[in-house]
């Protein structure tokens, strides 16, 4: 995000000032004091240095990352679960009320994904994840609060519930004014559990071993003392009060528990092999892992993958590169243990090739005890596959991996899903646009018959960034336009760079772009699930644009002899690499080369 927080606060305020001007009836003084402030506003933005002028770090793009939960997410992610419950009650013939399940799962990498970026270290991820958690349970008790003030009703007027009696009776408040009035004293007690359980977290306590007896051992305990409340209102005749803040408050806790977002872990798997090499060789220093053929790898990572004994040593002094590698893996463990198994769930692996790269991360999820010894995981194991080539042969290795008795034992654990995710940017820079997207669409068309031959649900994970060159495009269309079976009721997407800001820093255009995904997703997977094939001789046409496409773009950039010189030389690289606009160097490797360079740069 090139943009300043500083500039997107400033745009928000005047677009809310004039989304007021035009909503309201103003008094002439309210209309003056209304121009006297916008006009503040944009002389500010005027004199506010457009560019950072000093490097962001990670936890300052989690921070940045955060603020569009207050923005947008917090409140427009239930009050859309909400919206379609009211749409689908209304087409009922039954009259009682129903409530859906949760569909709308928020995620992010910033503070987790260290592919290329050395700045994400265990110490790194385990300060995002109490930033994602402070920022939770803030919300939580500061809609609490807000309900409290909502809800002063008095017992001498209402009957409450039997419930609710005793939340009222386990209260420390000791207010006079408030001791006829359960509903308020219950949100009291509520109020001091979330604050002890907070405490807990943040002290790196795991509430069930923790000394106060008073903490919640899971979010959907503290949901069931929100229950008890929207209960009682319902049975004694308040169901509207139970509609409003209480509605979407219960929503919001099923959405983001604990840990506001599920973190997603990435790394190479350059980084995972250099890894295996060293715990291998430093306990059986005959054996060369990086040597090995790929059939040999795989034999040997499935044996080690039932090998009760541990590869890690306490004895043994590994290089720093695998050091941070293992601190990280530990630092998910725990965190399993502090917020439940819901805050870290994939592990996505770069530049997957083949069988033995998703196998490498089998083991070293298995050394920290987050793959147990009865072969079942407690994390998603993501190979992204993102050069054209990878994408060529993806469902082929996927197809060898379903075929392993000890992997597939670790996708039933997993409730029989299994993630791929596909790579638009790498993929563009590898062969161009037209041959990124034609390759992304037969792999996906290929996958969709290895998961029905496996019998395993395929859950595809959509690497887009925000401009053509990185697979961005408008949502509905691309989900839409995913072939037949790829959409079968769950899709991931990613939301990148200044895409965020621009669809997501307003609430109201925000919760249009959730209602697009959730109408998209329903459309393809309930509307046309068997979507048939394109006819032979479009794809016929397509095979021939997209060689012709992908030799073009490949002989310029790849094959020219000076392309490298020229493209250093002629465009504003330089400038865009130094710009402070995120954490991670502008290229994985310190070289020049087009394959190294991360994909923003790039584009």
């Amino acid at each position: 995000e090139v943009r300043r927080k500083s500039t997107l606060t400033r745009e928000r305020e005047i677009a809310d000032l004039l989304d007021k001007k035009d909503r309201m009836i103003a008094t002439p003084e309210e209309s003056a004091e209304s121009d006297e402030h916008l006009r503040r506003s944009i002389l500010t933005l005027w004199q506010t240095n457009m560019l950072r002028e000093t490097k962001l770090t990670v936890l300052d793009e989690v921070d940045n990352g955060l603020s569009y939960y207050d923005y947008t997410f917090l409140t427009e992610v239930p009050r859309l679960h909400g919206f379609v419950e009211d749409y689908l009650q209304s087409l009922a013939k039954d009259t009682q009320e129903k409530e859906l399940g949760t569909f709308f799962r928020m995620g992010s990498w910033i503070g987790g994904d260290r592919d290329g970026n050395p700045f994400v270290t265990a110490e790194v991820l385990e300060n995002t994840l109490k930033m994602h958690a402070d920022r939770i349970f803030s919300f939580y008790l500061e809609e609490l609060s807000k309900l409290s003030s909502e809800l002063p009703i008095s017992e001498g007027i209402v009957i409450v519930t039997q419930d609710i009696k005793e939340l009222a009776a386990q209260t420390t408040d000791a207010s006079p004014h408030r001791r006829r009035e359960p509903y308020r004293l219950a949100i009291s007690r509520i109020i001091d559990r979330l604050h002890v359980t907070r405490q807990s977290i943040e002290d790196s306590g795991h509430p069930k071993n923790a000394d106060r007896s008073d903490c919640y051992t899971s979010p959907l305990e503290f949901k069931n003392d929100l229950d008890k409340i929207n209960n009682s209102l319902r049975e004694n005749g308040s169901g509207v009060l139970a509609r409003g803040r209480l509605r979407h408050l219960r929503r919001a806790v099923d959405c983001f528990g604990f840990h506001l977002a599920v973190l997603d872990l990435r790394q190479n798997s350059a980084v995972h092999e250099r890894t295996i090499n060293e715990l291998i060789h430093s306990i059986n220093p005959s054996i060369d892992y990086l040597s090995l053929t790929e059939d040999q790898r795989v034999n040997l990572l499935l044996a080690e993958l039932v090998n009760p004994r541990p590869l890690l040593s306490p004895h043994i002094e590994y290089s720093p590169e695998t050091k941070g590698e293992l601190a990280v893996f530990k630092t998910a463990a725990s965190a399993h243990e502090q917020y439940g198994t819901d805050v870290i769930t994939n592990c996505i692996i770069s530049k997957a090739e083949g069988v033995s790269d998703i196998l490498e991360l089998a083991i070293l999820l298995k050394e920290f005890g987050l793959i147990d010894s009865n072969g079942k995981s407690s994390m998603n194991i993501v190979p992204l596959f993102e050069t054209i080539n990878d994408l060529r042969v993806c469902a082929e290795v996927i197809d060898q991996l379903l075929s392993q008795p000890a992997y597939r034992k670790l996708i039933s654990s997993r409730n029989d899903l299994q993630e791929v995710m596909l790579g638009y940017s790498d993929s563009n820079k590898d062969g161009g646009f037209v041959t990124s997207g034609w390759e992304l669409y037969k792999a996906e068309i290929k996958l969709v018959e290895v998961f029905q031959k496996h019998r395993v649900k395929l859950r595809l994970f959509h690497g887009r960034g925000g401009s053509v060159g990185r697979g961005g495009g408008p949502s509905y269309d691309a989900i839409l336009a995913q072939p037949g079976g790829a959409v079968s009721g769950s899709i991931r997407i990613t939301e990148q760079g200044e895409i965020i800001a621009s669809k997501y820093s307003n609430a109201e255009v925000g919760r249009r772009n959730l209602e697009i995904i959730a109408a998209a997703t329903l459309e393809a997977s309930i509307l046309n699930p068997d979507k048939p094939a394109p006819k032979d001789d479009y794809l016929d046409a397509m095979e021939v644009l997209s060689a012709n496409a992908y030799q073009s773009y490949r002989k310029l950039v790849y094959e020219t002899d000076g392309f490298l010189d020229y493209f250093w030389n002629s465009t504003v690289i330089t400038e865009i690499a130094t710009l402070n606009i995120g954490s991670r160097p502008a290229s994985r490797t310190q070289t020049r080369k087009i394959e190294d360079l991360r994909a923003i740069p790039w584009v």
